[in-house]
């Protein structure tokens, strides 16, 4: 449906963990323990995202840990709406609702069927007991959301109050920072009672709060800088009556991969480097125009690193993006160069706070 799913390193890692909790019982045990976590957490997140369907927010991946996912929205204005009014709270009962509703259900379905297991009877989780464990998954996933640590549900409601007064970087800083703490504490219980299903928990929310930390970070960055700020300014263009052998030697003499195509002042198409080469050694000389791309996006010296990204993430195959200003091409922002003029507006950006210093 067009959201990219990811897992976390650390999540089929886990596994191995399991293995050595189970102990005795055995490996195959141990996997059937961790194939339940991982129900719990997709029976979780498949109701997230119908709800985030419902609500019309664009999600553009998910990033799954043993906590649950982690959105990644497609645009700022999905963004922001899953933080306020209703969405929020659709977006925060979903997961849990959903967690509990199936072990109710499944508690219904094991009592009917065999009502001789003991469901209420500790261990709750245990690679001895695997239909207890697969209700108290269910159970426990939905419960831990109610913590007041973020990235959990609770925390994020917090999160989303504390913005409103304070704004959003400094509410997720924050409520990033409770999270960690109340994660370090979580472990640090679990290994004195060695609840290891505790630490694990703990461990899981602390890795979860330091990706938003960085995600929240990262975005404060790149909305703050400019087009105008990273955009090359020493380009080539091409021109749609150019030969292809011609603009073939354009290209040995420039670092670009990707060419602006203008006819005057405007801007009419792109054509990479590899494209000019396939057509002349499939169809031999001819015309740029032939081989150009009419598809393309172009962004304005004011728009924001972060809206560029976007795009750039948005378009398949699209490594370039023409900075216009009224028709006219002023600059160019491409995958290749973006990195390094961000390390180099950093050290700007650095200098310049020691001259004002000094």
């Amino acid at each position: 449906m067009g959201v990219e799913l990811r897992v976390h390193a650390f999540f089929p890692l886990l596994a191995f963990v399991f293995l050595a909790i189970g102990g005795s019982s055995g490996w195959p045990r141990a996997t059937v323990l961790f194939l339940l976590l991982v129900a719990a957490v997709v029976v979780r997140e498949t109701a997230r995202l119908i709800v985030a369907a419902w609500l019309n927010l664009r999600l553009r991946a998910i990033l799954l840990l043993p906590i649950g996912g982690l959105f990644a929205y497609a645009n700022p204005e999905s963004q922001e709406r899953s933080g306020s009014g209703g969405a929020q709270y659709a977006l925060a009962l979903a997961g849990p609702l959903a967690n509990w509703a199936t072990a109710i259900v499944l508690t219904g379905i094991i009592l009917g069927a065999s009502p001789a297991v003991e469901l209420f009877k500790e261990p709750f989780i245990s690679t001895t007991s695997l239909l207890r464990s697969m209700v108290w998954f269910q159970f426990f996933l939905g419960l831990l959301h109610f913590l007041p640590a973020y990235p959990l549900d609770f925390g994020r409601l917090l999160r989303s109050g504390f913005s409103r007064r304070h704004g959003l970087t400094t509410a997720a800083r924050a409520a990033a920072g409770l999270g960690q703490a109340l994660a370090l504490a979580a472990i640090l219980v679990g290994m004195l009672t060695k609840d290891y299903w505790l630490s694990i928990a703990g461990l899981f929310i602390m890795i979860g709060a330091q990706i938003e930390d960085q995600g929240v970070l990262f975005q404060s960055v790149v909305d703050t800088v400019r087009m105008r700020e990273v955009m090359l300014t020493d380009f080539a263009t091409l021109s749609p009556s150019d030969t292809l052998e011609d603009a073939l030697r354009r290209c040995v003499h420039s670092l670009q991969e990707d060419f602006p195509v203008v006819r005057g002042p405007l801007l009419v198409g792109i054509v990479s480097r590899q494209r000019i080469v396939e057509a002349l050694r499939n169809d031999g000389n001819g015309y740029v125009q032939a081989v150009m791309s009419r598809a393309f996006q172009v962004a304005r010296p004011e728009d924001t690193l972060g809206t560029t990204i976007r795009r750039l993430s948005a378009g398949r195959g699209l490594a370039l993006i023409p900075i216009t200003d009224s028709g006219r091409v002023v600059g160019i922002v491409s995958v290749q160069n973006l990195m390094s003029s961000m390390s180099l507006l950093a050290e700007q950006r650095r200098i310049e706070r020691l001259d004002a210093h000094d």
